[in-house]
């Protein structure tokens, strides 16, 4: 049998453990990475006591307690609070989600927070997505017409065309789908991934772009697009209830059919 052993700087110590002092009897205990690439030292997962007599219901409220109360060098990123931006996606009890959307109520027991899975960590909780929005780039996501220079007036869409985007449109990508997906643990730097695919699949479908033969062209390759094995991690963990395995599908019967 073969075995693998992650490399010694690689693996997560026990870190500190903060205990309550407020003396409440409603504690939750919470396990957090941590990273420091200044410090020179292997990842450690700290623990915390936290009161939730004096917490709201989500995890990133846990997060802001512990860092406003407790510990303020834990670092994550956070913006809109109401899961629309995007921000505070990390691995939560084993599941790729949004911190602000994930209701700690939900989860018996002690608490595990995790970065992304296998993206490069930047510090704690914050991992590296520049591959990921270099992807997104890379498949021109902005309406696209000929005489785009010459359009003063909107372009109308009918009802139907319009309704073509949905379930596409609301994606905000926020990586939980395509940090899921194994094929593109594997195949990063050269397979889209769902959350891309997906936005190509949205500006493919928009009745007002007339660049869907090139935009299929784009992505018509064995890497980038059929590295997916409708694995299906991606539509599982999608936080806004999202099909990108769906939308991936849909763009290589187009292929097929074209």
């Amino acid at each position: 049998m073969v075995k693998f052993n992650l490399p010694k700087n690689s693996k997560i110590l026990k870190g500190q453990y903060f205990k309550d002092k407020t003396g409440s009897s409603n504690i939750k205990i919470v396990h957090v990475y941590r990273w420091d690439p200044e410090k020179k030292e292997n990842p450690r997962e700290d623990t915390f006591e936290v009161d939730l007599d004096t917490c709201g219901n989500k995890v990133l409220d846990i997060l802001n307690k512990i860092k406003n109360e407790i510990d303020s060098s834990l670092t994550f990123r956070k913006s809109c609070a109401h899961g629309v931006c995007g921000s505070c996606a990390m691995n939560i009890d084993g599941v790729n989600t949004l911190s602000c959307m994930k209701s700690h109520k939900d989860i018996k027991g002690d608490l595990h927070i995790f970065p992304l899975p296998h993206l490069k960590v930047i510090k704690d909780l914050v991992a590296d997505l520049n591959t990921l929005y270099k992807q997104y780039e890379s498949i021109e996501p902005w309406l696209k017409t000929k005489d785009f220079q010459l359009q003063k007036n909107e372009i109308n869409q009918s009802k139907a065309n319009r309704e073509k985007l949905d379930g596409l449109y609301e994606c905000i990508m926020c990586a939980c789908c395509s940090t899921a997906c194994p094929s593109y643990w594997w195949n990063g730097d050269s397979y889209l991934g769902p959350a891309v695919l997906l936005q190509a699949y949205r500006w493919i479908s928009d009745s007002r772009d007339e660049e869907k033969k090139e935009r299929l062209r784009m992505i018509a390759d064995k890497l980038k697009l059929y590295r997916c094995h409708t694995i299906m991690n991606c539509t599982t963990s999608c936080p806004k209830g999202l099909n990108p395995a769906k939308a991936i599908g849909s763009i290589k019967k187009m292929l097929a059919t074209s």
